[in-house]
């Protein structure tokens, strides 16, 4: 699989650390995704709501399939949620710039996960289908 193709093929996006802080960059790329027509569904214990969508604690709250579960936390916190997208069988994970987790994602990998690591999600969406 590609960057191009999963983008093509996916219609849900996970986003973990999503804020309602319009000056965030989770908020930022989220709101991008959402326009573009993908489903952003936010994944914050500390949110209500964010962008129209209802906000999960965890990513095993949510009661539908994930495709892409985009990462938006310091790389320390990431492998939970690296095996939350494994058992929940999404399709890929995806951390942001400057998040990055080789064992996490090998375990990605293994377990037959596309893996993007420290690239922005936006920008890539940007350069292949705009």
């Amino acid at each position: 699989m590609t960057i191009p193709e999963l983008l093509r093929t996916s219609r849900t996006i996970a986003v973990v650390g999503l804020s309602h802080k319009k000056f965030r960059p989770s908020y930022g790329v989220a709101e991008y995704m959402q326009r573009e027509g993908y489903r952003v569904i936010p994944v914050n214990p500390n949110e209500q709501e964010v962008l129209g969508e209802k906000s999960y604690a965890r990513l095993e709250d949510i009661p539908e399939h994930i495709d892409i579960v985009n990462i938006f936390r310091r790389s320390e916190f990431v492998a939970p949620f690296v095996e939350s997208a494994i058992r929940l069988g999404a399709k890929a994970v995806w951390m942001q710039e400057d998040v990055a987790d080789d064992e996490a994602a090998q375990k990605a990998r293994d377990a037959g996960l596309f893996v993007v690591m420290d690239r922005c999600i936006l920008k890539e969406h940007s350069r292949h289908l705009r």
